[in-house]
């Protein structure tokens, strides 16, 4: 939770660093972002140096090489987001057994068969991998990735997927967070 709310006051911080804010009051920033209490009241902060201690803690204070598993429907758009970019994270490889797809670039990136996932992976130095492959084939991927060496994983399959304790798993299921909201507003119509 602590995380998460890091990871959102780095993206305020970052959207009154693009609006030329130089400095805000934590009463401030917590009336523009709906973001309720926040900081200490009374208290100023400097956009750029708070952004850049909490870039540090999160880590984003370096770029993070990518490896993007699947470039279907789901694959092509998570690496046109530019998000990632903008926070740090550079898609250096995209790996994909569709013959159609592979030993070509996009956008300068290699799209590589899994054969060739673990030299990619160590080659570019890539500790973070996407997931968005169907869910029959997502234990198999997994499998693979942490053999390579990735020590974290951002899941878009939907599948409940092991891996050791050491491997951070993130899990997205965009299904679940439609079922979410459809609860909600069932339970408002009642």
């Amino acid at each position: 939770m602590t995380i998460h709310r890091l990871s959102v006051y780095t993206r305020c911080l970052l959207q009154l660093e693009e609006d030329g804010v130089k400095t805000i009051s934590s009463q401030e920033m917590a009336d523009r972002f709906n973001l309720g209490e926040f900081g200490v009241r009374g208290i100023g902060y400097y956009v750029a140096g708070l952004k850049a201690e909490l870039q540090q803690i999160l880590g984003l204070d370096r770029q993070w090489p990518v490896v993007l598993v699947g470039f279907g429907n789901l694959g092509s758009a998570l690496f046109h987001y530019k998000g990632f970019g903008r926070q740090g994270f550079r898609i250096a490889a995209i790996v994909d057994d569709d013959p159609a797809k592979v030993a070509r670039e996009v956008e300068s990136v290699p799209v590589v068969p899994s054969r060739d996932l673990a030299r990619e992976v160590k080659a570019r130095g890539i500790q973070i991998a996407i997931v968005a492959v169907p869910a029959e084939s997502a234990q198999a991927v997994t499998d693979r990735l942490v053999s390579a060496g990735i020590r974290a994983i951002l899941n878009f399959a939907p599948a409940r997927l092991k891996v050791p304790r050491e491997v951070r798993l993130k899990n997205v299921d965009l299904s679940i967070e439609l079922e979410t909201l459809s609860f909600y507003l069932a339970q408002g119509a009642r």
